[in-house]
Parts: structure tokens; sequence; C-alpha cells
């Protein structure tokens, strides 16, 4: 008698695992300013690293409804997802120990990737994107700077259609592969113009021609009936869709990057 075939184990997606799987708690990140937990997930014999935000845990701000922190980040994922560049983490909704929250996949980070610093030259060296002055002690100031990086300017534009309200040195994370993860969008998606980013460097040059038939791929997936739409509507109100339709028509229309506004701090604090 022949022994039994064996079926290998079906792969999970990383998805998969974060919504289903058996979230336990290890620690937490005292650096956020909304709880946020580190975590290991098991589904179907497989495990990883996550960070488990609870909506239990967000702190309430003036400007955003309480309690939508977890679903704007989870709907800054189906929009990275919708651009193809995957740009966010797997990211999900799920209950957890402390109730409802969001969950996303761990990046370990690459370390040596130098995507900021501060040059004391009026004007950055090749490679490098002003970004402004910045006030480095005993009255001194520095130029702060960016790396000319298609990975960061992609990013420039995912931030430009969530309205992104806190792009911070902190939160790009170089990993392996040569892949550049953004994370922490919670104060994204409002309806009023509210981004604030270091990445400035293209403020009011043309957009490539990738991120116009990125643009143009949203503004399908954005409209009534459209897969994007759908996904984002159990995640944001119709006006935040809206607003976010409007967004990508005015990139688009514009042909450019956008550039600061006059009514909101450009640069968030701490930059890093």
């Amino acid at each position: 008698m022949s022994a039994p075939e064996r079926i290998p184990p079906r792969s999970v997606t990383a998805a998969e695992l974060l919504a289903h799987g058996e979230l336990t708690v290890r620690g937490r990140i005292r650096e956020a300013s909304n709880a946020a937990l580190f975590c290991t997930v098991a589904y179907e014999g497989q495990e990883a690293s996550c960070v488990y935000k609870p909506v239990a845990g967000e702190r309430p701000l003036w400007d955003f409804p309480d309690g939508t922190l977890a679903r704007r980040e989870v709907a800054a994922y189906e929009v990275s997802e919708a651009t193809g560049w995957q740009l966010v983490p797997p990211t999900v909704l799920r209950d957890g120990p402390y109730g409802e929250g969001m969950c996303q996949l761990w990046i370990d980070v690459v370390p040596g990737a130098e995507l900021l610093a501060l040059v004391d030259d009026e004007e950055p060296g090749p490679g490098w994107k002003a970004i402004g002055l910045a006030e480095v002690g005993e009255g001194r100031t520095a130029l702060l700077v960016h790396a000319d990086d298609e990975r960061l300017r992609r990013l420039a534009v995912l931030d430009a259609v969530i309205n992104n309200a806190d792009r911070k040195g902190g939160h790009l994370l170089p990993a392996e592969g040569d892949r550049l993860y953004g994370i922490d969008h919670g104060v994204t998606f409002n309806v009023d113009d509210k981004l604030r980013t270091l990445l400035w460097g293209w403020a009011g040059e043309p957009l490539t021609a990738e991120a116009v038939r990125v643009l143009g791929t949203l503004e399908e997936s954005l409209k009534d009936g459209g897969a994007l739409a759908g996904r984002l509507a159990g995640l944001l109100t119709p006006a935040e869709i809206d607003a976010t339709r409007a967004r990508v028509d005015a990139l688009l229309a514009s042909g450019r990057h956008p550039e600061p506004g006059g009514e909101w701090p450009a640069i968030p604090w701490p930059p890093v």
C-alpha cells in the first residue's frame, strides 16, 4: 500500500495572515503618539511580526473625527495597492486583544540607506533635493535635503493623493530588495488641504509619465462602482472619497507635483 500523497501547505498571503491569524501582544512601541503594540500573528503554520493599533488607544484630534485613524491607515494601504507601487506595508482592519484596530506587517529596516541629510551649503548637491532650512542649535541653520530617489518621488505622489498631514523622516522605511515603505498614515484623507511632508523636493516640477499613468488608473478606480471606491467605502466618508477624487483630478489637470500652501505648516514637527 503506497503512502498517502503529501499536500504542501497552502501559501498564505500577508493580508490573510494579518486578518485571520492569532494575534499575540509582545510589547508596546513607546515612541508612538497613539497606542501601538508590537505583536506576532500566526495562521496555518505561518507567523510574522506586526503592529497593532487599537482604536481604543487613539488620542482625540481637533481636526479628525474620533476613532477613525485605524481606518485611514487601511485606506492608505488600499490606495497604495491600487497604484501598483506597494509603498505601504500590508494593512488590515481587524479585532484584537484590545478591540478593533489596524494591523500592519512589521518591516525590518535595512540600515545605511541615506534618505535625509543636513548640509551646510546653500544648494543641495548632486542626487539631493532641498526641503528647507532647519535650526541646528546655537543660532546655526543648515539645509535639510532628501534623496532624489524615484521611490521617494512615488511616495510624494501617494501623499498628495491621500492628503498626508504627517510625512516625517521616521516614517520612511528602507527594506530588503531595494524596497521603500511609508508608515503611520492615521492623519490622512481629510477633506481640507493638510499636506505636510518632508518630500517637497519636487514641488512644482512636472509629474513623471509613470505618475500620470498611475493617477489615470486611480481616477478610473475611484469612480462610482470602481474597485477602489468600493474598498474605501467602508473606511472613509463619502465626502472624504469625493475629496480624494478631486485631488487626483487636480494632479492630472496640473501635471505637476503640488507646492506648499500658506494656510497649513508645510513641514511636520518634529521633522524626523
